[in-house]
């Protein structure tokens, strides 16, 4: 829960978020040295790295060593980091994830909707691959049955809501709480709250007030290796919220477990989940669009199992195992490493200034070899 780092954060609220930035910014330096050191022993085909602001080591090892470069992104910081945190040096972080962005040879942003961002920094779309979160589905299989989940909880006999991850104002457990404390509410409806945050107290607080402390469960810091043995005590799982570009990783372990799921109906989401088939939508911009959903949720035996099937049968129909992603990038980083050989060879042989038919010919031998034509190579 980041207690290892806390120096870190108390450095920020003590300096002036400009120096803190470029800091972040000057950091690139050192994390550079340790990354050629560790490139020049292991002599890697491709880099992989997850995108991090002002983080600009794999990019200038990418063009000191002539590797290429393969960039996992998981949000816009520029954007994120803006509206939850505040960035003093707003065009030096646009300058930095531009950069990155662009000169990074394959960018693979979690959603369409985050590829989007990606584009709109001028990335040609033939360099943007989605590869959406996924999840160790065998983590899930064996955690047992609810009734046996919620028997070793305590909870026998109640209609479980839960919530998994880091509490955070915005995730929205407050507009559960507060549908729970509704009269036509069910006294059998528990919610059980796995993890901890700066929101948990004010949660706390909530439920308190609405009459609620014995009907919510916070568990505070669990062991990664004991979140599917809570999962599993659920009967509805809940995404109350989610940042319209992001992929849950929360959302996989829910379907992953099989349970049916309530979330906001958003294009992210929109390209996993299927409305009563693995979910249950309601519109987020209609202050009543969780309660309502709650409300039918609860009442609808039929329509928890139909969803519990849908979301266990999601994870492998779309290959959203962390094996099946990791083969994805693997057959990535092959096709990356195939084009860099196959120029180096042709470079060598190639007489001064034919540099840009060197690159058309590996483009077009690419695409024949793949089957799949880019226009935007071939040109």
């Amino acid at each position: 829960m980041g207690a290892s780092i806390g120096w870190v954060h108390r450095l920020k609220d003590t300096i002036p978020r400009a120096l803190y930035e470029l800091m972040e910014l000057g950091y690139s330096a050192l994390a550079y040295r340790r990354l050629a050191r560790a490139m020049r022993e292991f002599q890697p085909d491709v880099i992989y790295e997850r995108y991090n602001l002002f983080q600009m080591a794999g990019l200038m090892a990418k063009r000191r060593f002539g590797v290429p470069l393969i960039l996992e992104v998981n949000s816009p910081l520029v954007h994120e980091r803006s509206r939850f945190d505040g960035l003093a040096l707003q065009r030096l972080a646009r300058w930095s994830e531009g950069t990155l962005w662009r000169g990074a040879d394959r960018v693979l942003p979690v959603t369409q909707v985050l590829a989007a961002y990606v584009t709109a920094y001028g990335v040609p779309e033939e360099r943007v691959t989605v590869i959406p979160n996924g999840v160790n589905a065998a983590q899930f299989a064996g955690a047992g049955s609810p009734a046996e989940a919620q028997a070793a909880l305590g909870l026998s006999g109640r209609l479980v809501l839960g919530f998994t991850g880091f509490l955070r104002d915005w995730h929205g457990v407050d507009g559960v709480i507060r549908w729970m404390g509704e009269p036509s509410v069910s006294d059998v409806v528990h919610l059980l709250v796995v993890g901890d945050g700066p929101a948990r107290r004010d949660l706390e607080r909530l439920a308190h007030a609405h009459n609620l402390a014995h009907r919510v469960t916070f568990t505070g810091v669990v062991a990664r290796e004991r979140i599917p043995a809570y999962v599993a005590a659920f009967d509805v799982a809940l995404q109350p919220a989610v940042v319209p570009y992001a992929s849950p990783l929360k959302l996989f372990e829910y379907l992953a477990a099989g349970k049916a799921v309530v979330a906001p109906r958003q294009a992210n989401l929109e390209e996993i989940l299927v409305d009563r088939r693995n979910v249950l939508f309601f519109d987020p911009s209609d202050p009543d669009g969780l309660s309502s959903a709650l409300n039918r949720i609860a009442n609808d035996r039929e329509l928890r199992e139909a969803l519990a099937v849908g979301a266990a049968a999601t994870i492998q129909a779309q290959g959203l195992t962390w094996v099946a992603i990791a083969k994805r990038v693997s057959a990535l980083c092959a096709s990356l490493a195939h084009n860099q050989g196959a120029a180096r060879a042709l470079a060598k042989d190639a007489a001064p200034g034919d540099a840009g038919t060197v690159v058309m010919r590996v483009a077009q031998r690419d695409a024949s070899h793949s089957g799949e034509v880019n226009r935007g190579q071939a040109q």
